[in-house]
């Protein structure tokens, strides 16, 4: 495992690209940004706003999918305040959408937005979910399927030119070996998590196709011959980012995790991936598979952008990446009805046995490297 040596981000992240001087593609790509000719690439986004609402065959410009956080704040307000666009947001909600997710969803509908949100089959998601979990060691998997599916499908029905997305992980997690640098979001589906994006990945287990209708994306040339386009909003947008999202989202009545506390989140910022406590133990399972998990994401954003030095990355790196309260656990357990003996023997298999091993002393998992560090896995 080798470490960036501009940010703390280790090569084992599916799609990462490093160089010959060892940085990583998502550095490089914030190195391009600061080149960028920004009143240039706002009137490519302004041209492509007037395209959106020269070719609109409703009432509205483009379609929205949000869960209510930092970013969709960020994305729904920047284009009507900024571009004029008159936005459908699309909610795919959770089955377990926590209060504080609640309150900020509605918070920005209250902003002055149409919504459309819809519920996948709670039961058909809960069966998907304990499946992802022994079959990838990622329950959240067939969750992201509809999430991001969702909007392609209502801009289709709805006659709306343009699907507004945020960041586009090639740029912001450098994932180029998945996804292209660009403003062109009509390659989402080639994602990681959602690979291919068809719904018939989950048939199987009394799961039949037509119980999985939200989680099919729409053939990529169909939408073009619909004349539809999606964007990044994070490429054109220079005021995108992690921290400069959240401080804009506060600013408009975004709420934060209550009582949060880094050590059972495993998150530094309290207004991260808010609607879904569960997410939280997803990313402890990432943590164990790949040896990074959500501080290490926070991190790189500040380290970037000036905000942190890399030290101090890898102070909070090491505090807090991949931790969990075993609460969060339970609550998980309890939801898709597994026993804690359960999950721990399913976990056990799916951890990176050449980055952890197991205490003697505690017979908890630890890890062999050093963050930071570069690592000799044999």
């Amino acid at each position: 495992m080798k470490y960036c040596k501009k940010c703390v981000q280790p090569d084992t992240r599916p799609g990462i690209v490093f160089d010959e001087e060892g940085v990583c593609s998502a550095c490089r790509a914030y190195d391009e940004r600061l080149k960028v000719n920004w009143a240039e690439r706002e009137a490519e986004l302004r041209e492509i706003a007037e395209w959106a609402k020269a070719n609109s065959k409703s009432g509205f410009d483009c379609a929205i999918g949000v869960s209510g956080g930092k970013d969709s704040h960020f994305q729904a307000l920047y284009v009507k305040e900024r571009l004029g666009l008159k936005a459908l947001l699309v909610n795919c909600a959770p089955d377990n959408i926590s209060e504080v997710g609640r309150h900020n969803l509605e918070n920005l509908v209250q902003h002055g937005f149409d919504m459309i949100s819809l519920r996948p089959n709670p039961k058909i998601e809960r069966a998907l979910s304990k499946r992802a979990f022994y079959e990838y060691g990622n329950f959240v998997k067939p969750l992201e399927y509809p999430l991001y599916a969702s909007t392609f499908q209502v801009a289709w029905k709805f006659g709306i030119s343009l699907v507004v997305q945020g960041e586009n992980p090639a740029e912001t997690l450098g994932i180029i070996g998945h996804l292209q640098p660009g403003g062109d979001a009509l390659d989402w589906k080639n994602a990681p998590t959602v690979a291919g994006g068809k719904a018939s990945d989950w048939v199987g287990e009394g799961v039949e196709l037509r119980d999985l209708l939200f989680y099919q994306f729409p053939d990529v040339d169909e939408l073009r011959d619909k004349n539809i386009r999606a964007i990044y909003l994070g490429h054109y947008a220079k005021e995108w980012s992690n921290t400069g999202n959240t401080e804009f989202a506060v600013a408009h009545g975004l709420k934060g995790r209550p009582g949060h506390d880094p050590s059972l989140t495993g998150r530094t910022n309290p207004y991260f991936s808010l609607d879904a406590d569960l997410k939280i133990v997803n990313q402890m399972l990432k943590y164990y598979k790949f040896g990074f998990g959500a501080t290490t994401d926070e991190v790189c954003y500040d380290i970037r952008e000036g905000r942190m030095s890399r030290e101090e990355g890898i102070r909070l790196v090491e505090l807090y990446d991949g931790k969990v309260g075993d609460r969060y656990i339970q609550t998980w357990c309890d939801y898709i009805g597994l026993s804690i003996a359960e999950f721990w023997k399913v976990t056990d298999r799916w951890m990176n046995k050449k980055l952890f091993e197991k205490d003697p002393a505690t017979g908890k998992w630890k890890p062999k490297f050093r963050v930071g560090e570069d690592f000799d896995e044999d």
